[in-house]
């Protein structure tokens, strides 16, 4: 998968998975925050069009505008079960999906390298920077391997329908395993011959630093905590 350009430093991207994980997420700070949580809801989608990832832009936003319109056309007049799981479905598409596709920003636009060097500039123990470092080129090899199973399948005519429907779902589940099997110990293998593993401090020549737009970034999330806590210590107060 070809990485796409981001002007944005891999330490101010995991400050955003971060603030999308406990802001729209976790829905914290209530109704105080709710024009900082429709803000970063959108923000996603505006740093997807600038890394020039369009497919998972428009569906992002196609999945969000009809779970609106389900939420205030739909689920309004229902009731019972189907109201029940119509409110199952809009929380948790509305709330992990900016998340989900903060995710995938941050590992379509992040080098393995420049995200071994931002740990590395926040001083992360190895134990914990390695995993990481093989989990973000896992999900994008494992998105590959399905696609080319996917074609497999497609050719061989194997699909819903003609009776084969439990054909396809065992062709695909079982290569799928053995595939991210194989992936995890490959991975791994690079990772260990990359050096990633030794005791020694790890050269690197990539080139990370806070620009313009980072600061931005912090400058919000600075306003936004310091919004919320003078709300909250207002009320105890």
């Amino acid at each position: 998968m070809e990485l796409q350009k981001s002007f944005l430093d891999p330490r101010t991207k995991l400050l955003l998975v971060f603030v999308e994980a406990t802001l729209v997420l976790a829905t914290a700070g209530g109704e105080r925050l709710v024009v900082f949580r429709l803000a970063f809801t959108v923000l996603p989608f505006l740093l997807l069009l600038t890394a020039k990832c369009y497919s998972a832009c428009i569906v992002g936003m196609l999945v969000l505008t009809v779970t609106e319109m389900l939420k205030y056309f739909v689920f309004q007049s229902s009731n019972g079960t189907l109201s029940f799981l119509l409110l199952m479905a809009i929380t948790l598409i509305t709330r992990f999906l900016p998340a989900y596709l903060m995710g995938v920003y941050v590992i379509r636009t992040t080098k393995v390298s420049e995200f071994k060097a931002a740990m590395e500039r926040m001083h992360v123990p190895d134990e914990l920077t390695i995993p990481m470092c093989v989990m973000f080129r896992f999900f994008p090899t494992v998105r590959e391997e399905g696609t080319s199973i996917r074609a497999a399948m497609k050719m061989r005519g194997i699909g819903l329908g003609g009776g084969k429907a439990s054909e396809m779902l065992e062709y695909r589940v079982v290569p799928m395993i053995s595939c991210s099997a194989k992936i995890g110990e490959e991975l791994s293998a690079s990772a260990l011959t990359r050096g990633l593993g030794k005791n020694r401090k790890r050269t690197n020549i990539c080139k990370i630093g806070f620009g313009v737009a980072d600061y931005i970034v912090m400058v919000v999330v600075m306003v936004m905590i310091i919004y919320w806590m003078a709300g909250y210590f207002g009320s105890v107060g």
